[in-house]
């Protein structure tokens, strides 16, 4: 006998519901789905409310705060106007522009304009009353400005040895020349040692330092007394300056009698917070990374925090008295204002001066504007301290405006 095994299909009974109750029954999803939707709409309401306040809230605040700003700015000119001369502000904005200008402001911020204009730069012509003696040792060369007329022996006399900025990677030029003349009359008739180091990418550190020290060590060869040295540099030079005094302290070197910096570079890790706080209103260094600022090719393998490439990190116990100017506006700000501080602490005297609204080396603006002619004062102020031996209070005061 055969099974049947045809499958078959399970009965669905079906439902018939009285039309009265099939409406009722309509009606009860109907107004749940009405609800439904409504409390969804009500959430998207609420939502959309919620939001709109917020966006709200948001440009009253932003609003608020551009008042804010504008009100800022407006007091900060007006401080501006009252601390910084016409001819001052006139010059910070002619060095803005020409830093950020298409193409040329960019290759001015980063070294390569002055490198090119180096190329073509006229030869030099030393003024009236004064010699120029070419000095040339093995890697490097020097410049020895001194007035023509001059009765002292050299132990008698007074030198500055003189350190170019340029961040590591630009040579001497003729502006240099100029500042050895300003350095020369402030001192009363001093004698300036300006020196040609050796710079970055062909010559990295420790090339610069070697070249100080081998300046600071004719000098004292030549008969002039360490007390009667001022080492003094910008930017670069004045970091360079301080890192040739670290050097002479740790290896037992006489020291000289006193440092002048100007815009110094200390740090060269760039931790200071006005690296970010002026990054837009450095007029030279400000809204861009590709700068002198941060080329890494000075210090190559070795560690930016060596207090011979940044002396912010060095022991400034038994230093001797040091004027440091530096502009508002700087990036490197805080280098300076570093550096001051750990000096006074370590018993240092010390002339801090933040020029209100200055940029960078704005003192090679010489006479154009007052701002740089009241530097140049203040160099000749403490050069004189220097000469008489005056290191007491007056050299200690501390001047920040």
């Amino acid at each position: 006998m055969t099974q049947d095994t045809t499958l078959t299909e399970p009965k669905i009974e079906e439902k018939t519901l009285h039309p009265e109750q099939a409406r009722t029954e309509f009606k009860e999803r109907l107004k749940a789905t009405i609800a439904a939707r409504a409390e969804k709409w009500e959430s998207f309401r609420a939502a959309q409310a919620e939001k709109l306040s917020a966006a709200r809230t948001e440009l009253t605040e932003k609003i608020e705060t551009a008042k804010a700003e504008r009100a800022e700015k407006k007091e900060a000119a007006k401080a501006d106007a009252l601390q910084v001369s016409l001819r001052g502000r006139t010059a910070r904005k002619v060095v803005e522009v020409a830093n950020h200008l298409p193409v040329l402001g960019h290759m001015s911020q980063n070294g390569e304009l002055q490198a090119r204009r180096n190329e073509r730069e006229k030869e030099w012509k030393c003024p009236e009353g004064y010699t120029l003696i070419h000095v040339d040792p093995e890697c490097f060369t020097m410049e020895l400005l001194r007035p023509a007329e001059h009765t002292e022996e050299t132990g008698e006399r007074y030198v500055i040895l003189q350190l170019h900025g340029g961040g590591y990677y630009n040579r001497i030029h003729n502006t240099y020349r100029d500042a050895a003349v300003w350095y020369s009359e402030s001192g009363g008739g001093m004698d300036v040692l300006s020196i040609d180091y050796r710079t970055a990418p062909e010559d990295p550190y420790p090339a610069a330092l070697q070249d100080a020290l081998e300046a600071y060590q004719w000098l004292l060869e030549q008969g002039y007394l360490p007390k009667h040295i001022v080492v003094a540099g910008d930017s670069a030079g004045g970091g360079l300056s301080l890192a040739l005094t670290l050097y002479l302290k740790d290896h037992q070197f006489p020291l000289p009698g006193g440092i002048v910096t100007m815009s110094a570079w200390t740090d060269l890790t760039k931790s200071g917070d006005s690296y970010r706080d002026n990054f837009d209103k450095d007029p030279i260094f400000g809204g861009s990374r590709d700068t002198l600022v941060y080329k890494e090719g000075y210090y190559a393998e070795h560690d930016p925090a060596d207090p011979y490439i940044s002396p912010i990190y060095g022991d400034y116990n038994g230093f001797p008295p040091m004027l440091m100017q530096v502009g508002e506006r700087e990036m490197l700000l805080d280098d300076t204002l570093e550096v001051a501080a750990k000096a006074k602490e370590a018993g240092v005297l010390v002339r801090k001066h933040v020029y209100p609204g200055m940029f960078h080396i704005f003192q090679m603006g010489f006479h154009l504007f007052p701002e740089a002619e009241e530097a140049w004062s203040e160099v000749e102020q403490f050069l004189h301290i220097v000469r008489n031996q005056e290191t007491g209070t007056a050299a200690n005061t501390k001047k920040e405006e």
